[in-house]
């Protein structure tokens, strides 16, 4: 029985570990997603990365990608930059596992 209850412990540390690990993968890639878009934006320095934090920080409106979405293509329009939304999440895909080799890396 202990054998089990170690496992189901191992487990359960596993999944918890998993899932912190994705939330800062997450976190990080609307980072970089962020200094993308500011690029795009023509942004530097400074602005950049307070406009990399504010993607990072509209991630928590909602569950899932929408929000971060929605705030970067409000952004592109709002300064009439000609990218798609689908340009966006092309960007997210291509990103995502830049930013668990980065969290896995330290």
């Amino acid at each position: 029985m202990a054998q089990f209850e170690d496992r189901e412990r191992g487990e359960e540390k596993k999944f918890s570990l998993d899932q912190e690990t994705l939330f800062k993968a997450t976190a990080r890639r609307n980072k970089l997603l962020g200094l993308w878009a500011a690029d795009v934006l023509g942004l530097a320095g400074d602005e950049a990365e307070a406009y990399a934090k504010s993607v990072v920080v509209s991630d928590l409106e909602e569950p899932g990608d929408e929000d971060v979405i929605r705030k970067v293509l409000g952004d592109f329009d709002a300064k009439g930059v000609a990218r798609s939304r689908e340009d966006i999440v092309a960007q997210l895909a291509e990103l995502m596992p830049v930013a668990v080799e980065q969290v896995k890396a330290g």
